[in-house]
């Protein structure tokens, strides 16, 4: 039915930039809110940045000043400025939706697959 495609994960050094993008498609009707998720080894599965409709964004504190997730040209796509990246970023990024698809009257949630995000010299 709904779909998350991402896209833009990749291996890059420490200080480099990455921008990876996520794209909903299918029975959509109305997305509320956008984002990342980051799942590193070891780690619990913690929030990277929402967006919403209306442009209100959260960040991760670690995240924070480094990272911008934004709009695409339509809001069915949602890009994630990846800036000043360190080893520590190092994980699988999973974009997240909350939508009401066309075929239901609530919000489900919905994620992708996730893309790797690798820092390393």
């Amino acid at each position: 039915q709904v779909q998350l495609v991402e896209s833009g994960g990749g291996v890059v050094q420490p200080e480099g930039s990455l921008r990876p993008s996520c794209a909903a498609s299918g029975s959509t009707y109305k997305i509320n809110a956008m984002g990342w998720d980051c799942h590193a080894p070891g780690k619990k599965r913690e929030l990277v940045a929402t967006i919403t409709s209306g442009a209100r964004r959260n960040y991760q504190d670690s995240m924070k000043g480094r990272f911008t997730i934004s709009w695409g040209n339509s809001e069915n796509t949602v890009y994630l400025q990846m800036d000043s990246l360190k080893p520590e970023d190092t994980a699988i990024y999973y974009c997240h939706a909350n939508l009401i698809p066309r075929t239901a009257d609530w919000a489900v949630q919905y994620w992708g697959q996730g893309t790797q995000v690798t820092v390393s010299s």
